[in-house]
């Protein structure tokens, strides 16, 4: 069998989480292989804005911050759906791993010393910054934190950290596989042994053999129709693990809808435009958040502030427009020196996309899917459930740090802290294993894909795998957005369930040859139904309301009953998940409570009435 590639770690991905592996593994002396679907400088990470959180405490407005802080806003940000080991970890760890960032050649903005203004809620405030704190690490307001806590680089954070990351990578010696993608795992029922690898360039397989395997590769954000995520967000790495039916995905229904997606291209503008003063005005350009959150007002937590907005609009104080009603983001008044320096992607994004001047004029916006808390369920050291030798880290997993809403700034720097966290529990597992390939097992694996793609060029099949992937879009949109109930989630998993069936009758109108989008899709779009029917089953199953999973019929966060996390696993043949339930966390330092913001009734765990 030609095309047998061997090395001790591949990584699935080669943005922030899979490089920052990938380094761990190379300083180790390990041979590391990362792919990518595009150049890994395209990685998904590169689009991220605003920053990433650690509790340094370096600025006037952080003074007092630390990890305890960072903890106890982390697990009120997820509702308590969060592992609260892994979130202590995380938060003990990222103060480490953004000083390391900056030995690496990140350039963060840092303190100057001297009084200046900042806005908080549209209005004018002043600070002093300490002259001994002059050239450190400085910080911004981000939404769900009681202190400023978010280290960036203007607002092009994941660009700079990417760049840093992938010189870092190619000094270590990582090779980074470009424009490839994996289409299924190798493995023989208890171990991963590596992946069958589809050349996008030439449509040829390849199979690499790797003894541990590590899937980095993002999120699924394109199974709704009104994404921030790139186009290539389709859950590859989700889907090939689903594949398997035996690593479950963990809280799938737990889905961010990021509140400022611009109208009507989807393009995120930061929470940093919130987290510098910017303020949400209606139709009336009046600014209404503080009516429904006195405290946090635009910067409560995102599934928050998106419900919030939704209900304003709802009340017939949207915007109207050709692509629906919206609201305003207004930052006029920060200035254009603070737009053109902080801010300024938001302001080519404006110009570019919307042909709108933020300094001068509001930006339409209303809340758009953007991140996924749930994925490849992992254990504290981003071992996968399952398969012994696979890892999962970032997006792409469910380790599970956010639980049913992550803090903005919470996910960037999870990519570098879990990379860090989990690669030298890769190194670990590759000092005490003992792997054994066989190349008719992954001969095996590398015929059924072939044959796959065969009945996909050449089996008759009738269902255009565009319309197809329109109707799942529609349906996640409907059916299992920001509110969801009964009506509307049994609706979307009966409609899910069709078109999974209509899948399996996907034809080709072009010849499947090279570089070709139509069959890449034909591959994928399978998974992505089973993704999308992961999320909408787990989210009819759970009676409840929970961070960014609003049942409208069931509104009360319920501890009694639903304090778990779900396990969904698909059986080949199948048209349904197979859901369990784990506890959320084996460990509650911080007992469940009130969040402080959001409202909501909760149902005690020591609440015994029906």
């Amino acid at each position: 069998m030609s095309d047998i590639i061997y090395t001790d770690v591949l990584c699935i991905g080669a943005g922030l989480a899979g490089e920052r592996v990938a380094i761990e593994a190379a300083e180790a002396g390990y041979s590391t292989i990362c792919l990518s679907i595009v150049p890994a400088r395209r990685s998904h990470s590169s689009a991220a804005q605003g920053g990433m959180q650690a509790a340094l405490g370096n600025c006037a407005m952080g003074e007092g911050d630390g990890p305890d802080v960072h903890f106890a806003d982390t697990v009120k940000g997820s509702d308590w759906g969060c592992d609260q080991e892994v979130a202590r970890l995380f938060c003990d760890t990222a103060p480490i791993v953004m000083r390391e960032l900056a030995y690496w050649g990140v350039p963060w903005n840092r303190v100057v010393a001297g009084t200046d203004d900042y806005f908080q809620g549209g209005k004018k405030f002043s600070k002093t910054e300490k002259k001994e704190n002059e050239g450190l690490i400085t910080a911004r307001n981000f939404g769900g934190t009681a202190k400023w806590r978010t280290c960036y680089t203007s607002d092009g954070t994941g660009h700079a950290v990417l760049y840093t990351m992938d010189n870092r990578a190619m000094h270590k010696g990582v090779q980074v596989h470009d424009r490839t993608e994996a289409i299924a795992l190798i493995h023989d029922g208890e171990q991963c042994k590596g992946a069958i690898v589809r050349c996008l360039r030439t449509g040829e397989l390849r199979t690499y053999l790797a003894k541990a395997t590590v899937i980095a590769a993002g999120g699924f954000g394109r199974i709704y129709r009104e994404s921030t995520n790139a186009v290539i967000c389709e859950g590859g790495g989700q889907s090939i693990a689903l594949n398997t039916g035996i690593v479950p995905m963990g809280n799938m229904e737990a889905v961010q809808f990021h509140p400022t997606g611009v109208v009507p291209s989807n393009i995120l503008v930061t929470e940093g435009c919130r987290g510098d003063g910017g303020t949400l005005l209606d139709k009336n350009m009046e600014r209404f958040m503080p009516s429904y959150e006195p405290e946090k007002a635009e910067l409560a937590s995102r599934d928050v502030v998106s419900r919030r907005m939704t209900e304003h609009m709802r009340k017939g104080l949207g915007v109207p427009s050709d692509y629906g009603d919206h609201l305003w983001l207004d930052i006029r008044h920060l200035g254009e020196h603070h737009i053109t320096h902080k801010l300024r992607e938001v302001e080519e994004i404006c110009n570019n996309f919307l042909g709108v001047d933020p300094i001068t004029q509001p930006i339409p916006v209303r809340p758009t899917q953007h991140y996924s808390m749930g994925g490849i369920r992992t254990n504290k050291d981003g071992a996968a459930y399952g398969l012994s030798g696979l890892f999962s880290a970032g997006e792409a997993a469910c380790w599970d740090m956010h639980g049913f809403n992550r803090l903005g700034g919470n996910s960037l720097s999870e990519t570098v802290v879990a990379g860090r966290i989990v690669g030298k529990k890769v190194v670990e597992f590759l000092e005490g294993c003992d792997v054994r390939f066989s190349t008719s097992e992954a001969d095996s694996f590398r015929k059924k894909e072939e044959q796959r793609i065969q009945t996909l060029i050449s089996g008759g099949g009738t269902e255009n795998v565009y319309e197809l992937r329109r109707l799942m879009q529609d349906t996640m949109m409907e059916g299992v957005g920001i509110f969801r109930d009964e009506t509307g989630l049994s609706k979307a998993v009966s409609d899910l369930q069709a078109i999974h069936q209509r899948t399996r009758n996907i034809g080709l109108t072009s010849d499947g040859i090279g570089a070709n989008d139509e069959l890449r899709l034909a591959l994928n779009l399978p998974g992505m139904v089973k993704l999308a029917l992961c999320v909408a089953y787990g989210a009819l199953e759970r009676r409840e309301s929970r961070g960014s999973h609003a049942r409208e019929d069931y509104p009360a966060r319920n501890d009694r009953d639903w304090l778990v996390r779900t396990l969904a696993t698909w059986q080949d043949g199948s048209d349904l998940p197979t859901l369990n339930y784990e506890p959320a966390s084996t460990v509650f330092n911080i007992p469940p409570g009130d969040r402080g913001y959001g409202g909501g009734k909760i149902i005690s765990a020591d609440d015994k009435e029906a």
